[in-house]
């Protein structure tokens, strides 16, 4: 069953692994790669039995093109929006969603005055991890939420990455490119964000690409790599994070939740895994159960608490956004992973970076709703 026929623009490494799950969702049917570069473009398109192969002009131009999915690098990702739109295609963008908030404003304007739908990645919060704390949250596990802190430390992406320079120019950097998993998924458990701090730093002008073809090339940087935050929700829990490309190795949770009576741990050594920020375990500690009192705190995994992960999605399933959406547009509802929720947190993400520029807390102004859990049995429960 096809509801949605998708066209791709942007035919880099992350193209992928949609392209993969993609095939194998039942809802889905990628019918068209482009990019710049049709060579690049044929080569995707016959890796993976995509039938056509493209401009990106000729594909926004397709009547059989239902919905725009946009691969493309950040710098890009406003401009191919609302190409998109205008040519009355829905669109399914990577993060982050824009780089520059007007742009966001006016896509959104856009998709509403022409009846479209916008979705953003990441859709890592429909993973099995996450749902399981959001059912953990819901269920009063560790009581009424008081703060949360996440970390990601990593030391870039030039290791692995044969073309990393725009994580390093405009558009880029930590906060932009890994900050969006982490706001996302806490606004998916604790709601929007109303206000932020933070400050930065740009701890190295140049890197060298250590991989590929231009190994030992240095590239120069132009945004902030090591950035602190801290934040307040509308329901009052405060928060902080810190996002770095600056950091070698580092063992702290990638982000824990703490709540009156308890508290909730992800465990996350690996966050360039895509498979690890979907799935992964999930540890819990109550009032009732902890054994950190007057004592140092555990070492093993097995002093935890570990929930029961039983919603689908253990495994790196990006597209599974995009998937809701095609079934958004079936029922006429807004897609989880919406437009409007990754405004709201590329609004944070720009605050963050501001608010050392003026030395002050920065008032989010945008909001949105809250978006209800995956069915456990998606997307056979929406039919």
């Amino acid at each position: 069953m096809t509801l949605l026929k998708v066209g791709l623009i942007g035919c880099g490494r992350i193209s992928d692994i949609y392209l993969k799950n993609c095939a194998a969702f039942d809802g889905l049917e990628i019918t068209a790669c482009a990019s710049l570069d049709i060579g690049e473009s044929r080569a995707k398109a016959a890796q993976h039995g995509v039938p056509k192969a493209c401009e990106p002009a000729e594909l926004l131009s397709d009547p059989d093109i239902d919905c725009v999915l946009n691969l493309t690098i950040p710098a890009a990702h406003a401009d191919i929006c609302r190409m998109a739109l205008q040519s009355g295609k829905h669109v399914y963008s990577e993060k982050p969603f824009v780089t520059n908030l007007n742009d966001g404003r006016e896509i959104l304007e856009l998709a509403r005055t022409r009846g479209l739908l916008v979705g953003n990645a990441p859709d890592t919060f429909l993973g099995g991890r996450w749902q399981t704390v959001r059912k953990l949250l819901d269920s009063g596990v560790i009581g009424a939420p008081t703060g949360v802190s996440a970390f990601v430390p990593t030391h870039g992406v030039e290791r692995h990455h044969p073309n990393p320079d725009f994580y390093y120019q405009e558009g880029g950097g930590p906060l932009l490119d890994l900050g969006p998993y982490y706001l996302t998924a806490m606004v998916f458990l604790l709601g929007p964000i109303t206000r932020v701090a933070g400050m930065a730093r740009k701890t190295f002008p140049e890197r060298m690409i250590e991989n590929g073809p231009r190994h030992g090339a240095m590239m120069p940087v132009e945004v902030d790599t090591h950035c602190l935050s801290m934040f307040e929700f509308d329901s009052g829990v405060i928060g902080q994070m810190m996002v770095s490309f600056d950091v070698w190795e580092s063992e702290t949770p990638r982000l824990e939740i703490y709540g009156e009576d308890g508290t909730i741990c992800i465990p996350d050594p690996d966050p360039g895994d895509g498979a690890n920020i979907f799935a992964g375990p999930v540890w819990y500690r109550t009032r009732a159960e902890s054994r950190w009192t007057m004592r140092p705190r555990p070492e093993a995994p097995a002093e935890w608490c570990v929930a029961e992960i039983d919603h689908g999605y253990n495994w790196d399933a990006r597209g599974i956004g995009l998937l809701d959406l095609a079934y958004a547009v079936r029922d006429g509802r807004p897609p989880r992973a919406s437009g409007a929720m990754a405004y709201h947190v590329c609004e944070i993400m720009q605050g963050m970076l501001r608010s050392p520029e003026i030395g002050a807390f920065v008032n989010i102004s945008s909001r949105c709703d809250v978006p209800d859990p995956l069915p456990q049995n998606f997307p056979e429960s929406e039919g």
